[in-house]
């Protein structure tokens, strides 16, 4: 659980909100333009996004569909995009 506190330390913080480990496999924060989602799938390394997906129980096709997403209204690669 300590990846996922420091992940979730560093993607709220700038954005003064509470993203959950729920939110990286929601499609509506593609929708609703999620900032700390956005900033999960972008600025944290793939080898962290992995390590938290698998540390929080994530499912990983519902977090790759959302970072597919993101990569979509981004227009560049996200490497967990499906």
């Amino acid at each position: 659980m300590n990846t996922a506190i420091k992940i979730l330390a560093t993607v709220n913080a700038p954005y003064g909100v509470d993203m959950t480990a729920d939110a990286n496999t929601n499609i509506n924060s593609v929708d609703s333009f999620n900032a700390p989602v956005f900033s999960f799938f972008s600025e944290v390394s793939p080898a962290l996004q992995m390590e938290f997906i698998n540390e929080m129980g994530v499912d990983k096709g519902a977090a790759a569909a959302v970072a597919a997403g993101f990569q979509e209204l981004a227009g560049y690669d996200l490497p967990l995009a499906a």
